[in-house]
């Protein structure tokens, strides 16, 4: 049964295609229960009767300049503990993955991971009874070519057309 399963490593490069992000660098970790992404800008807003969130993801490490603006269904209010044992309230969204050739929906809650080296937190619950987990490697599924990571539009930089 476990040949069936997705293999990761504890660092990938995964796709959220939903929310317009093709490569995204997520810490694979069966400690945390449920997923995490870093989005800054978070706005919530109605849209026929429901409570939406618009915000915006800066999916490259140290590149402020490449930034994703998305619009997703709020699917859940939860408090969550951090690693710290900090517990705040977070909104949940649905989205679907994408890591290697599979593809599945999962929960993300958006949160503030700006200090944190991986901009995606993978938790157990979006990869139960799909993934197995090999802690000592690393990028098993490959890493993005430089020309999937040029599809993200770069932020005009002030005093440039």
């Amino acid at each position: 049964m476990d040949d069936a399963r997705l293999k990761l490593g504890w660092r990938e490069w995964v796709a959220l295609p939903e929310l317009g992000i093709p490569a995204i660098k997520a810490k694979v970790d069966t400690g945390a229960r449920s997923s995490a992404l870093h989005a800054a800008s978070v706005r919530p807003f109605r849209r026929g009767g429901a409570e939406w969130v618009r915000f915006t993801v800066h999916p490259v490490r140290g590149r402020r300049d490449i930034a994703v603006t998305a619009e997703a269904e709020v699917s859940d209010r939860r408090l969550v503990s951090d690693s710290g044992g900090h517990r705040e309230s977070r909104m949940f969204i649905r989205t679907r993955i994408r890591a290697g050739d599979r593809d599945w929906p999962i929960e993300l809650n958006l949160t503030d991971r700006e200090t944190m080296l991986f901009p995606m937190l993978l938790g157990r619950t979006a990869m139960a009874g799909r993934v197995s987990v090999a802690p000592e490697k690393s990028y098993l599924l490959g890493r993005p070519s430089q020309a999937l990571l040029e599809e993200y539009p770069v932020a005009k930089r002030q005093g440039q057309a």
